[in-house]
C-alpha cells in the first residue's frame, strides 16, 4: 500500500535492491525487520486520525507494518504500478481481488489452464456466495470474447501458465476487458517483473504468490497484488483489514531480500531451463515438451515479445506411453528414479523441483476439468533451479532411460 513515484526514473536492477522505506534513525543498510503486532500512537488524536484514515502511521499489525511496506514498495517498483499490497499467500492475494471487486451476480472470465485452486476458488467456491464464472480457452481470442456478459466484471489469466505454460495475449484481453468495462488481472508468477510486465500491456492488477520466484528459495509464504494506488486503498486495504490476509513481517523480509537477486535468479534458471527443454525435446521417451522459449511452442513468438525474448524456468513434458493407466505409471517411474532432484509442488527454488501435477497440484479438479486443462497423467512438471544443467538432465535420465 506504498507508492514508488520516487523510484520511476530507476532500472529494474537497482529497483530490486534500493526501492523501500526510509532508513531508520539508526541507519541500517539493510532494511530492518520490525517484529511487532501493535504501534504506540503520539496522541489520542493522532491515533483517532490514524485509524480513520485520515492521517498516515502504522496502527495495528493486521493493518500495516514497516517491512512490509517495503516489499510491497519494491514489487511495485518492480512491476511498475503505483501500489502494491502484501497477503499471507498467493491464493489469499486472489481471494482478497475477489472479494474487493465482485459481488453476487457479478461475472468472472478466467482461462480453463489456470492453476487448480484457482479454477476451483473461483468456480466453486465463490460460486456459493453470488459470482458467476466461465473458463474459456487460454489463447483463443473469440471464446474469450463470446463469454463476455453484461456483468463481466473481471477478466483473470495466468502467463505462462502451470503447468502447460500456455501464453495469453496480454494487451488484446486488456483491451477486451477495458471495452466491456470490466478489469483485467494477471498472474505473473512464473514470468515475474524480470522478464515480463503486464501493467506496461494494460493489465489492471498483477497477482504474485510471493512464495515462488520473488522468495526464490522456497523459505516462506507469501502473496501480492500490484495496482492503482486507489485500488489498493479502496478495494483491498478494507478486505485486510477486516479478513486478515496480512503478510507476517518475517515473511516479507525474506520476500524483500530474495527480490534483490531476481534478476540474475530468473536469467540464470531461464538459461538451464532451455538447455533442458532442447534435451528433453530429443529423448526417445518422451512425447512432448512444453516450453515457451522453444520454437515449436505453439506461443512462440507472442511469449518472445512479452517475456523480453526468455522462456522462463518452468517446463513441462509428458512420457510416451499408451492410455492413462501406463502414462500415470512411467511418470511415477521417471519420479521415484530420481536420486538428486526434489519431488517438490512448489516452484521458484533455487533446486530443481519436479512434480506430477494430475495428482498434485491439479488433483482436486475433476478428470473432466483436468482433461479440458490438458492435464494428462504422464505429464511431469520441472521448475528448474540453479543446479548445473547436465546434473539435471543425468538424474531425468534415470527413469527416462529406463521406461
Amino acid at each position: 500500500m506504498t507508492e514508488a513515484n520516487r523510484f520511476d526514473d530507476l532500472h529494474i536492477e537497482t529497483l530490486a535492491v534500493r526501492a523501500a522505506v526510509e532508513r531508520s534513525q539508526y541507519g541500517e543498510n539493510s532494511e530492518a525487520l520490525y517484529l511487532t503486532s501493535g504501534y504506540v500512537q503520539p496522541t489520542a488524536e493522532a491515533a483517532a486520525r490514524r485509524f480513520a484514515g485520515d492521517e498516515e502511521g502504522y496502527t495495528y499489525g493486521r493493518y500495516g507494518n514497516p517491512t512490509v511496506s517495503s516489499m510491497e514498495m519494491r514489487l511495485a517498483a518492480l512491476e511498475g504500478t503505483e501500489a502494491a499490497m502484501g497477503t499471507a499467500s498467493g491464493m489469499s492475494a486472489i481471494l482478497m481481488m475477489c472479494m474487493g471487486l465482485l459481488k453476487a451476480g457479478d461475472h468472472v472470465v478466467c482461462s480453463r489452464s489456470m492453476f487448480g485452486s484457482t479454477i476451483k476458488l473461483i468456480g466453486s467456491d465463490l460460486a456459493k456466495f453470488g459470482v458467476e464464472s466461465s473458463f474459456v480457452s487460454q489463447t483463443d481470442l473469440k471464446e474469450w470474447q463470446a463469454a463476455m456478459r453484461p456483468n463481466t466484471r473481471l477478466l483473470f489469466a495466468e502467463t505462462p501458465t502451470n503447468p502447460l505454460t500456455e501464453v495469453c495475449d496480454i494487451q488484446a484481453l486488456a483491451d477486451m476487458a477495458h471495452n466491456a468495462g470490466a478489469l483485467f488481472a494477471v498472474d505473473n508468477c512464473f514470468a515475474t517483473p524480470a522478464l515480463q510486465r503486464p501493467a506496461a500491456m494494460g493489465a489492471d492488477i498483477i497477482m504474485h504468490s510471493g512464495t515462488k520466484y520473488l522468495d526464490g528459495q522456497g523459505r516462506v509464504m507469501a502473496g501480492a497484488l500490484c495496482a492503482s494506488q486507489q485500488m489498493i486503498t479502496e478495494k483491498f486495504l478494507p478486505v485486510l483489514k477486516s479478513g486478515g490476509m496480512t503478510l507476517a513481517p518475517f515473511n516479507a523480509w525474506v520476500v524483500l531480500k530474495g527480490l534483490e537477486t531476481l534478476d540474475l535468479r530468473m536469467r540464470a534458471q531461464t538459461a538451464r531451463a532451455h538447455i533442458l527443454a532442447e534435451w528433453l525435446e530429443k529423448h526417445p521417451s518422451v512425447a512432448r515438451v512444453y516450453y515457451p522459449g522453444l520454437a515449436s511452442h505453439p506461443q512462440h513468438d507472442l511469449a518472445m515479445r512479452q517475456m523480453s525474448g526468455l522462456g522462463g524456468a518452468v517446463l513441462s513434458f509428458e512420457v510416451k506411453a499408451d492410455g492413462p493407466e501406463q502414462s500415470r505409471a512411467r511418470a511415477f517411474h521417471v519420479l521415484d528414479s530420481m536420486q538428486m532432484l526434489s519431488l517438490s509442488t512448489n516452484l521458484g527454488d533455487t533446486k530443481t523441483l519436479v512434480a506430477h501435477p494430475a495428482s498434485t497440484s491439479h488433483g482436486r479438479l475433476t478428470e473432466a476439468q483436468r482433461l479440458a486443462a490438458g492435464i494428462g497423467q504422464g505429464l511431469i512438471r520441472v521448475a528448474v533451479g540453479l543446479e548445473y544443467p547436465q546434473d539435471i538432465q543425468k538424474d531425468l535420465s534415470r527413469g527416462l532411460d529406463t521406461l
